[in-house]
């Protein structure tokens, strides 16, 4: 029943985001038909996070030629990935794509099943895996670079002198190095400043990013310290860490996407957002696996590690001095062309 549900929900997404090409959808499995398929581990495609990132680059690559066909399903339930991912895999799709670590387990599953298709799980860590499946590869970030870019931002702007990280637990390898690489970037430039970064290690991985409570007391207590500057990270827990910083007047730095468009009462008070460049990351993976499935290269396996970027300053444009922009936009080259090193490791600091 599960099954049938999975393959109705598909068709019908099929004839939402693709209108007018429903006879090419049975031609997947013919060679001159590329096709690429996204399975969500849950929530809306316009999401603004994730899921609107990850079909943003899909259907980038569908408007540069490189893909005939697109489609996508939306999880309702986690206990579906295997079937949702089924349902792209007995279709013949070419690049199936999924999205975080909760579908980790799945996607290694399916592309053990499906040899001949290729697939990309962003934000999916390859590495720990002893199995090499020729066809896998984790679209993974440098979380110690994008830390390292909030804490230096937070550096140039702070008044006070002291800026602060919100972050879920460390327990989460990523969590500790975005909170250790907040605090080298703070410090990189300047040497004097107090960084303070707080963990939510005082519950289970299940609960720690999902704590909104948590993050907006946190983040009060930050403040009542002296810190008026907040980088939040780590779903709810991090993002409301900085609605709550912007409703005591101080002003924060978002993680992974541009959180203005997300937290329209914090908006006013984000200097910027640190970003994982996941389309245009995204459109070079599907690339390759179209050249590799043309036999015209090697398809990147284990993981390929993504770019980062900053946002824009939106309200607090004109709040940012000339110098400080110039500086960011240094900052940002230099650790995309390894001149300039965090000293994060994999494991921390």
């Amino acid at each position: 029943m599960k099954k049938s549900l999975s393959i109705f929900l598909f068709l019908a997404l099929v004839m939402l985001f693709v209108p007018g090409c429903a006879s090419k959808a049975s031609n997947c499995k013919q060679p001159e038909v590329f096709c690429v398929g996204l399975v969500t581990p849950g929530g809306q495609l316009d999401d603004r996070a994730y899921n609107q990132a990850v079909w943003d680059g899909i259907r980038q690559a569908k408007a540069d030629g490189v893909v005939d066909w697109i489609a996508s399903i939306e999880t309702v339930d986690a206990r579906d990935y295997s079937d949702n991912l089924d349902v792209f895999g007995d279709a013949g799709y070419d690049v199936i794509v999924t999205i975080g670590s909760a579908m980790g387990d799945a996607t290694r599953a399916a592309a053990k099943a499906y040899p001949g298709s290729y697939f990309i799980g962003v934000d999916q860590d390859q590495s720990a895996n002893q199995e090499f499946l020729p066809n896998l590869v984790g679209l993974v970030f440098p979380e110690d670079q994008i830390g390292y870019l909030a804490g230096a931002l937070a550096a140039l702007m702070t008044k006070t002198g002291q800026v602060g990280a919100v972050c879920g637990s460390d327990e989460d390898l990523s969590m500790g190095r975005y909170g250790a690489g907040f605090e080298a970037g703070a410090k990189a430039i300047r040497p004097d400043i107090q960084v303070s970064v707080v963990y939510h290690n005082d519950v289970s991985l299940a609960k720690t990013f999902s704590d909104p409570e948590w993050g907006a007391r946190t983040a009060n207590s930050l403040i009542d310290g002296g810190v008026d500057i907040i980088f939040g990270v780590g779903g709810t827990t991090g993002s409301n860490a900085l609605v709550a910083a912007a409703m005591r007047g101080a002003y924060g730095i978002g993680a992974d996407f541009d959180e203005y468009y997300i937290l329209p009462v914090a908006a006013p008070h984000l200097y910027a957002s640190v970003l994982k460049m996941i389309a245009p990351d995204l459109v070079k993976l599907i690339g390759a696996a179209k050249d590799a499935q043309s036999r015209h290269s090697v398809f990147q396996t284990v993981d390929y590690t993504g770019e980062i970027g900053l946002s824009s300053y939106h309200d607090l444009s004109s709040a940012v001095p000339d110098q400080a922009k110039t500086r960011m936009q240094e900052l940002n080259q230099g650790l995309l062309s390894g001149a300039i090193k965090t000293g994060v490791g994999v494991t921390g600091p």
